[in-house]
């Protein structure tokens, strides 16, 4: 197949699994010949690499004019979707975030007609659950969702919030974020986590985009009450972005900052989680949390709030443990338990793996997408002949 993705190219959730969709799909799964895979948007995505002659990358130019005091950036988003889709004769668009994305790609398919070419959305959260629901693009989201051919979401939780908030009724599939086993692999020769770790210390590691909405001071309280009881652990902040200088001033403030390291963003963060002993995640709202995929993934027991999809993912007391949003005192509690026992911290550690591996595996969820695109293809090309043969038939009449 041919196949177009759009996304932001950030260091998110959306940009993340945009990107691992993309190389997984052009190096091709279960030993299938590669499809033909094209990424469009303002600048190379933080985690894709182009390791594939199948894989290809079109940046968005966005001109700057005196009259626009705000660059078109959705014109010149579709606009590029047009080229490519002419250029490299796309099947199928696949879009992650729906503002402005879906309703670019929308526009490009009403340009391209009457060649065909479907759109798929995947929503990631917060272009729902935020952007989605402000009033100044409310009416252009739901549009471009509507107006998709297919509609993803990566968790139950998402699905439903998206068909109440946005008060639509449209089918919506659910395809969970998902990761590669043989990266994301303990027993493999990453060293890890203990390059980070004092000879002693017990690792415990955050990562994301440091926004509000991921509570990072949460992280920072956990580890604060933590560090206290067990002076011999370290904190690694993985990330980047606009509380970074809150978190560290709240170590500064608070006089720990000599047990906690900020590294910015690492794209390999397999090269963190392995070898790490517990990871900590604090967010107020989550469609699915990839992060702690990707730490059960590489055998790291997950202290986390259970909010938004963050259930789907991790099983309770098996896996990881749940908390009530800024409960930092429980999180911390169960932070040391596992700390203090060994046994039962890998017996977490191992059955995250394996839930991680045999639930949220590449191949699995990369065959679902592939699917999708089959069946919206199928049903654009027949709408096509349909329409094709009624026009000639009109013709063959007059």
């Amino acid at each position: 197949m041919r196949i177009g993705i759009s996304c932001y190219p950030t260091f998110g959730g959306s940009g993340v699994v945009a990107s691992e969709l993309a190389m997984a799909l052009a190096d091709g799964i279960d030993g299938a010949p590669g499809d033909q895979v094209h990424v469009i948007s303002y600048a190379m995505p933080s985690r894709l690499a182009i390791r594939s002659p199948n894989l290809f990358f079109h940046e968005v130019v966005v001109p700057r004019y005196p009259l626009f005091d705000y660059p078109p950036y959705s014109l010149a988003l579709a606009t590029k979707m047009v080229e490519v889709a002419r250029h490299a004769r796309l099947d199928v668009m696949h879009v992650h975030y729906a503002v402005p994305n879906a309703v670019s790609a929308v526009l490009a398919r009403q340009i391209l007609a009457p060649h065909p070419l479907p759109v798929v959305t995947t929503l990631h959260g917060t272009d729902v659950t935020l952007v989605g629901i402000d009033p100044n693009y409310l009416e252009t989201t739901r549009f471009g969702i509507e107006q998709s051919d297919a509609v993803t979401t990566p968790s139950a939780y998402l699905r439903e919030v998206t068909l109440e908030q946005l008060g639509i009724e449209l089918p919506i599939d659910v395809v969970p974020n998902f990761i590669d086993p043989d990266r994301f692999d303990p027993a493999g020769s990453c060293q890890g986590g203990s390059r980070w770790a004092q000879p002693g210390e017990k690792l415990l590691v955050h990562i994301s985009n440091f926004r509000p909405v991921k509570r990072v001071h949460d992280v920072l309280a956990t580890f604060h009450r933590v560090h206290t009881e067990r002076p011999d652990t370290r904190l690694l902040m993985v990330g980047d972005g606009p509380d970074r200088s809150q978190a560290e001033q709240y170590c500064r403030t608070h006089g720990f900052c000599d047990a906690v390291t900020f590294t910015g963003t690492i794209f390999a963060v397999e090269e963190v989680l392995i070898g790490s002993d517990l990871f900590l995640f604090t967010s107020e709202s989550e469609s699915f949390g990839l992060a702690i995929l990707e730490a059960m993934a590489c055998g790291v027991p997950v202290v986390a709030t259970g909010a938004g999809g963050v259930p789907e993912v991790i099983d309770d007391g098996v896996t990881g443990t749940l908390h009530p949003v800024g409960d930092v005192d429980a999180m911390a509690a169960s932070a040391l338990e596992l700390l203090a026992d060994d046994d039962r911290r890998r017996r977490f550690g191992r059955a995250g793996r394996k839930r991680a591996v045999g639930e949220f595996g590449e191949s699995e969820m990369v065959g679902r997408y592939r699917g999708i695109y089959q069946r919206v293809l199928a049903k654009a090309n027949g709408a096509a002949a349909e329409a094709e043969a009624a026009t000639s038939g009109a013709a063959a009449g007059a």
